[in-house]
């Protein structure tokens, strides 16, 4: 039976190895019968070898299909190290996408010690285009016989404005501080320009607090968290960084899932979400079926609250609370200490779905 108009639909990226498997594993917490939102898929095939037989032009066609959906699901993907080959298809998304920001939570996973004692809250807003990315990259051979390397990248004043702008939006949102900032000392014109926006934006969000800080600094002090919620925006090089970084001090790059955002030019309203894992397709775990599909369920459960319906509301809150609900009571995959399989785990939130979903409406009902 094919979807109603009224359907939402999510375009699904697929990729490669492990990454493949625990995008199948998050499709089974989307199904309507688990989560009782109606939705449409439509399927991508992005893994390397498909990539290599349409010169990337599937890339291209899912990231039309996401611009129009508004909502998309990427599985991991591999990146090939031969010079010349498709490389990572995550740049061309990211640009054909319009996306402005990519968005990743730290947060504390139960049963989990974190590292140095950090337990609150920490999200990196990372600049999602330009920057590192992108660069144009030369080398010269001077007259001496020495080899020099060139580089020279950019950054908008429009793409600043955004990423500062959803910063303190977040912040407001979440009740956090926005702490950190680029190395504005060192590269007042570049880097500078990034400051500027986040000063600006500061002036029309009085109500949140504001640190700004170097991102040596910012790196310096994330272990020494006096217990505040924090918000980080960062350059995309050095958001790339600080968000595995971040990820890691709570216990593992698998706890939190990956927002990539595109905003409307006028309103600075969201208007594209490409959800994903932080991490890559793990190639030593393929089909050992023990990988943690945490990130990637999440990632679901993030998208659907861009849904923007009731249902699908409640579909995130349960699947989060499914999650860790089900690490707090010992129920993990190997990487967490656990003994679940892959497909054990995400059995365990299915079933935690279905009963919360089960119980809220007879609650409802009464």
């Amino acid at each position: 039976m094919s979807a109603q108009p009224s359907t939402p639909a999510i375009v699904v990226m697929h990729g490669d190895q492990t990454g493949e498997e625990l995008l199948t594993e998050a499709l089974r917490v989307l199904q309507p019968a688990v989560i009782r939102q109606p939705l449409q898929f439509i399927d991508y095939d992005l893994s390397l070898e498909n990539r290599r037989a349409t010169k990337n032009e599937v890339v291209r066609e899912a990231a039309i299909a996401a611009c129009k959906t508004g909502l998309s699901l990427k599985a991991a993907t591999i990146t090939p190290e031969i010079s010349g080959d498709v490389g990572s298809p995550n740049a061309i998304l990211r640009e054909d996408l319009g996306a402005s920001v990519i968005l990743r939570t730290g947060r504390r996973i139960p049963q989990i010690r974190p590292v140095g004692g950090v337990y609150a809250p920490i999200t990196i807003v990372r600049m999602a285009v330009d920057d590192a990315y992108g660069a144009k990259e030369w080398r010269e051979t001077t007259d001496t016989g020495d080899e020099i390397a060139w580089r020279t990248a950019k950054i908008s004043r429009s793409i600043c404005r955004t990423v500062a702008e959803f910063t303190f939006a977040h912040a407001k949102r979440t009740g956090a501080k926005v702490f950190g900032g680029p190395k504005f000392t060192v590269s007042a014109t570049y880097e500078g320009m990034f400051k500027e926006e986040l000063d600006a934006a500061a002036q029309r969000f009085p109500e949140v607090a504001y640190q700004p800080l170097l991102i040596d600094a910012t790196f310096a002090l994330l272990l020494q968290s006096s217990g505040e919620a924090l918000t980080i925006p960062a350059l995309n090089r050095d958001g790339d960084l600080l968000s595995d970084m971040v990820l890691q001090m709570y216990g593992s790059i698998a706890g939190s899932e990956s927002l990539v955002m595109g905003f409307d030019a006028e309103t600075l309203q969201v208007k594209t979400v490409m959800a994903e894992a932080p991490h890559g397709t793990a190639p030593a775990l393929y089909g050992k079926n023990i990988a943690n599909p945490m990130a990637m369920i999440l990632a679901g459960a993030a998208l659907l609250a861009y849904v923007k319906t009731p249902i699908a509301d409640r579909a995130s809150r349960s699947i989060y609370e499914a999650v860790f609900e089900a690490l707090h009571e010992g129920k993990a995959t190997p990487d967490l200490g656990g003994a679940m399989t892959t497909s054990d785990f995400t059995d365990e939130v299915i079933r935690k779905i279905k009963t919360k979903l089960e119980v809220w409406s007879t609650l409802e009902a009464t």
